[in-house]
């Protein structure tokens, strides 16, 4: 009985709270003030949790707000909040002689975007598919954001057990579900720092 009472509660806090909570303010809601969720769980979606879990740092950077800085030794992505703060993501990187530094900016982002491996990759993949419609299966997953006029993009993934590997040709994935979080907040001429 306690437990309906419970889920009974949550059901109407959550109707009656979710609809006037900003994207930001709520995803800012769901952690401790040690970073971890508040609630203990990652939320499932499009394949899987990964094992580095998203969380709230204190990373003071002379960046502005709204910047991104990767590093591709620790294997995670910052996005700047400002006030000493960078929300922590887990990403997949480059494998061994494709990783790369540098400074780039967001040039352009894409919802459920297509893939066409580049002629280098197909050069090593023979097997690869030629195009890719956008969805489940496709290697870019949820959300894609270009670097500039690079080949690279910082996207989602349909193998969320390779985050927090270096496994790709010099993209940076994370899950399906991080992808997300970081689109809805990332905007399209950010600052991306790339350190090794």
């Amino acid at each position: 009985m306690h437990l309906r009472f419970v889920a009974a509660f949550v059901l109407v806090f959550g109707a009656l709270v979710l609809p006037f909570t900003s994207t930001t303010a709520l995803s800012a809601s769901l952690f401790n003030p040690d970073g971890r969720y508040a609630f203990g769980f990652q939320w499932g979606l499009f394949g899987g949790s990964s094992s580095i879990a998203r969380t709230l740092v204190p990373y003071p950077a002379r960046l502005n707000p709204g910047s991104i800085v990767i590093s591709t030794s620790e294997r995670r992505l910052y996005y700047i909040l400002g006030n000493g703060q960078a929300i922590r993501y887990g990403i997949g990187v480059g494998r061994e002689g494709f990783t790369w530094s540098g400074v780039k900016r967001i040039s352009a982002k894409r919802e459920w975007p297509d893939w066409t491996p580049p002629s280098q990759m197909l050069r090593r993949r023979p097997d690869l598919p030629r195009y890719m419609h956008g969805g489940l299966e496709n290697p870019l997953g949820a959300r894609a954001m270009y670097l500039g006029s690079t080949l690279y993009r910082i996207h989602g993934s349909n193998e969320p057990q390779t985050i927090g590997h270096a496994v790709s040709s010099g993209c940076f994935r994370l899950t399906n579900e991080d992808v997300i979080d970081l689109y809805n907040r990332v905007r399209v001429g950010a600052t991306v720092v790339i350190r090794q």
